[in-house]
């Protein structure tokens, strides 16, 4: 029985998580240069780069909210941390490839976010932006090692080398079969709850 409240609760935080984040949307729909419409996160249909002359993103900061607590994490403060590797597997290359990161949940902790398997930690769910202004969902047990058996890292190397070319960060969840909740150069993680 509990088991059946607690998905209930994931599922309801999701839901408002949603109608939250599309309510935030702008109204008119992108363009892209072509006048044509621009797929979600700079895509296209089949996931691959839309301008592969496209410039690098600016190495931006990544800023995570709880409460009335934040914190701004860069590229350097966060190769100072213990990282984690994840192996994913890249189905347009159709090869494994190795992330390397920090833990979602290690940031997330430092700022008091709870990483437990009571309530409070059922009522929590994440809004992750990219520079690009990409947003992404997740319910705080679909990251916590607790309730899930996937990584979800900040990553900052891929395959031994710096993340380059779509910033210099990107967040990987090694549980995903396909990869739209991935984030290309993330600058914010909001901690948000359904109350």
């Amino acid at each position: 029985m509990q088991s059946k409240v607690s998905a209930v609760t994931i599922l309801l935080a999701l839901a408002v998580a949603a109608a939250t984040v599309q309510a935030q949307a702008p109204s008119q729909p992108q363009t892209s240069p072509a006048g044509g419409m621009a797929p979600m996160g700079g895509m296209d249909m089949k996931g691959m780069k839309m301008d592969a002359a496209k410039p690098p993103l600016p190495t931006g900061r990544l800023k995570i909210t709880y409460q009335d607590k934040s914190a701004e994490w860069t590229p350097a403060t966060l190769a100072a941390l213990p990282h984690k590797a994840v192996i994913v597997f890249n189905a347009h290359a159709k090869a494994n490839e190795t992330y390397s990161g920090v833990p979602l949940t290690d940031l997330l902790t430092k700022l008091g976010v709870p990483n437990d398997e009571h309530g409070k930690t059922l009522k929590l769910y994440l809004v992750v932006q990219g520079s690009d202004g990409y947003k992404v969902v997740f319910s705080l047990g679909e990251v916590t090692p607790i309730f899930n058996n996937s990584t979800v890292i900040i990553a900052d190397s891929l395959e031994g080398k710096p993340i380059a070319g779509e910033g210099s960060l990107q967040l990987v969840n090694s549980g995903e079969k396909v990869h739209s909740r991935w984030v290309r150069n993330p600058v914010s993680v909001k901690v948000l709850s359904v109350e």
